[in-house]
């Protein structure tokens, strides 16, 4: 790639981020990764427990959890931080020219640590290993989960109503279904421009920053760093509270009027993109 990209512009965001899920490495095996995190801590009989329903359900607690997922997000950190500030270098990974290809890590970066959460605190395999390519419930489901990293209201209401079913035990058709409905295109649309608007000061700055020898790379890996925790452990904090991480949510009796046949995101918020461009040039955006 050798032209500048900004995630803002239409459609950019989306060449970005399928980009990212082609880096080696960026697609999590959900069943091999929790095998190889839990055997760490816990009984064979849990771990298996664990990976074919979910850590919640095999007795694991948010507490038992929590030092495995902080773990995954230092690492997560670490690694990105330190591809960016080598791409920071002239000569490094991307020059001016190929600032897209530091973005791109970035976000398979995003995209490694949010399977590890996920998978930790309950959800099922997001990427189906039958497919090469990105297909649109993965896609819608990939910018839901980004668009709470990045304080985006609406995709932690519709991920709200997806977990609902998901911890009922709901039917995976329906959960599939509810994930390329009509009603989730124009939601998921909105999130990845707000997302897009929100990374391009970063973008600016990472790109002003390779400008300048070393000072360049300690501005590129420190934007990284201070951008990729706090999204990280916001998903973290907002998984935490959804049923299928707690264990006393699968330790209730469950009612026959539980089981979940719809998922209706009509009564879903969106928010307005232009309130969202003022927020990013008065300054008052908090994330």
């Amino acid at each position: 790639m050798s032209k500048q990209i900004s995630p803002a512009e239409n459609g950019k965001f989306e060449m970005i981020l399928r980009s990212a899920v082609e880096f080696p490495g960026v697609k999590i095996n959900r069943s091999s990764f929790l095998k190889k995190q839990l055997s760490k801590h816990f009984p064979e009989s849990v771990v298996e427990k664990a990976i074919s329903t979910n850590p919640a359900q095999a007795g694991l607690s948010i507490e038992d959890i929590k030092p495995i997922a902080k773990a995954c997000i230092s690492r997560e950190t670490t690694e990105v931080t330190s591809l960016s500030a080598i791409a920071g270098i002239p000569g490094g990974l991307a020059m001016v020219g190929t600032i897209p290809v530091d973005i791109a890590q970035f976000f398979g970066h995003i995209i490694r640590v949010l399977q590890k959460l996920i998978y930790l605190y309950g959800w099922q395999e997001l990427f189906n290993a039958d497919e090469d390519e990105l297909d649109d419930e993965t896609y819608n489901q990939l910018i839901l989960f980004m668009g709470v990293m990045f304080g985006v209201k609406s995709a932690s209401a519709v991920i709200e109503k997806i977990a609902g079913a998901v911890a009922l035990k709901a039917e995976k058709s329906l959960v599939q279904k509810a994930l390329t409905k009509g009603t989730i295109y124009p939601i998921v649309k909105t999130i990845a421009r707000i997302i897009g608007v929100r990374m391009t000061k970063q973008i600016f700055a990472r790109g002003i920053g390779k400008i300048i020898p070393v000072v360049g790379a300690v501005a590129s890996g420190g934007i990284t760093f201070i951008a990729f925790r706090p999204f990280a452990n916001r998903l973290q904090k907002y998984l935490i509270e959804l049923p299928m991480a707690n264990v006393e949510f699968y330790n209730q009796p469950r009612k026959e009027n539980d089981i979940v046949i719809d998922i209706d995101f009509s009564d879903i918020v969106i928010e307005d993109l232009d309130d969202i461009d003022a927020q990013e040039e008065s300054g008052d955006d908090e994330s």
